[in-house]
């Protein structure tokens, strides 16, 4: 039986309520993304890693209501990962039984491997990746144009300081400010959805 995890009480324990219809479609749009290219990249055709995806997100709905704030149980994207890997697994032993056309080599050969430690980390970069840009375009409308330039520049791009004060025009003093401006609501936003980790390298994210 799957022990069910834990993660940040924010948007966990706003799913708990199904009538949450906010949180719900939060929810959907950080984390479908996510299952559907995993699925995908394990070799899932589209309509296939779509009607997956669809799985395993009436799995969490089905059962959101007994989530509970233990980190002590580990991650929620861990234990999702689990279920879209069990999922798949179900998809290609289906698949074998019944290949169609090249299915049964494709099924044995995503059979045969073994989850490893690259595959975990994988899924983590593609979660800071979809979320770092979900809280982004989030915010973006929160700033001045300007000032969310000074810090994408600075803070994503990598460029020096006294480059983007020349380009917007402003001062260097003034680009850091900005990008500490945006810097500090973006860890504020990412921490309303998962505080599991301090990971915001913004140019890792990318």
């Amino acid at each position: 039986m799957t022990e069910f995890p834990t993660t940040r009480p924010s948007l966990l324990v706003r799913i708990r309520r199904r009538d949450d219809q906010n949180a719900w479609a939060e929810f959907v749009e950080i984390y479908v993304p996510l299952i559907h290219a995993y699925a995908r990249r394990r070799g899932l055709q589209e309509a296939d890693a779509a009607n997956l995806t669809q799985d395993v997100l009436g799995t969490v709905m089905k059962n959101a209501d007994r989530f509970e704030y233990d980190p002590s149980r580990g991650r929620f994207r861990g234990w999702l990962l689990t279920i879209t890997r069990n999922r798949i697994n179900d998809f290609f032993s289906g698949l074998k039984r019944h290949p169609r056309g090249s299915g049964d080599t494709v099924a044995r050969s995503v059979l045969e491997q073994e989850p490893d430690r690259e595959d975990d980390q994988q899924w983590d970069a593609d979660y800071k990746h979809r979320l770092f840009h979900w809280v982004a375009e989030k915010i973006r409308t929160e700033f001045q144009e300007t000032t969310w330039q000074a810090f994408w520049r600075t803070a994503v791009e990598g460029q020096p300081g006294k480059q983007v004060a020349e380009n917007l025009a402003m001062s260097v003093g003034a680009v850091y400010i900005a990008k500490s401006r945006v810097l500090a609501r973006l860890k504020v936003r990412v921490c309303e959805v998962d505080d599991e980790d301090d990971w915001v390298d913004h140019r890792a994210a990318l």
